[in-house]
């Protein structure tokens, strides 16, 4: 590949998680704030994690059919600066949040991108899972035939061993990451994260 694929660890909870990320040079860091997931975290922990990121790193909440009202709450008080929308949120949702001034990131199944390219304009910035966003499930060969041509990042079950094989295939703009470097349900592990890292710039 010919640019540094653009790296986004995601549903990080913890002060040494986060700084960690920051230390091997990732591109972003996700919070979840959607309810139900062992790693969802609340307004007021996020943004004692935010604070631990510097300026050009991207910190990203990441909700999932939320009311916009309070994810708009939500990400002010966490101090993130990116919405990653994971549900079936309207378009409505995403213009609402960028007049706001937050940047967006729309998670889409690779189902749903391939049926309906004309919903997602060249601007929205997209996150392609496998099956349905946060999975955690594999992304493979047939799953997207036919790529994005603006900034899209890949997710989908991966990890350190397969990550350099998917980024040549699909070529994306970047990667996202979240249970393919969890040590436990939940938990992400350092080692697994600086991996995962070396992995992807290995594949450039």
């Amino acid at each position: 590949m010919a640019l540094m694929p653009y790296i986004k660890i995601c549903g990080l909870s913890t002060p040494g998680t986060v700084q960690a990320a920051v230390d091997q040079g990732v591109d972003a860091v996700g919070f979840v704030f959607a309810p139900g997931s062992p790693r969802t975290v609340s307004p007021e922990e996020a943004a004692a994690l935010t604070a631990l990121v510097p300026p050009e790193v991207e910190t990203v909440g990441v909700f999932r059919d939320q009311p916009i009202d309070e994810v708009l709450m939500a990400a002010r008080e966490s101090g993130v600066t990116t919405v990653q929308l994971h549900g079936s949120e309207p378009a409505r949702d995403l213009d609402e949040l960028a007049a706001s001034g937050m940047r967006t990131l729309r998670a889409v199944s690779a189902a749903r991108y391939t049926e309906w390219p004309h919903e997602w304009p060249r601007d929205q910035r997209l996150l392609i899972d496998a099956v349905a966003p946060g999975s955690g499930k594999r992304f493979a060969a047939v799953d997207l035939p036919s790529p994005p041509a603006g900034f899209w990042l890949l997710a989908g079950g991966l990890d350190a061993t397969n990550v350099g094989e998917l980024l040549r295939m699909h070529r994306p703009s970047g990667v996202d990451v979240s249970s393919g470097v969890e040590a436990s349900r939940g938990v992400k592990g350092i080692d697994l994260m600086a991996g995962f890292v070396r992995a992807v710039r290995a594949a450039v």
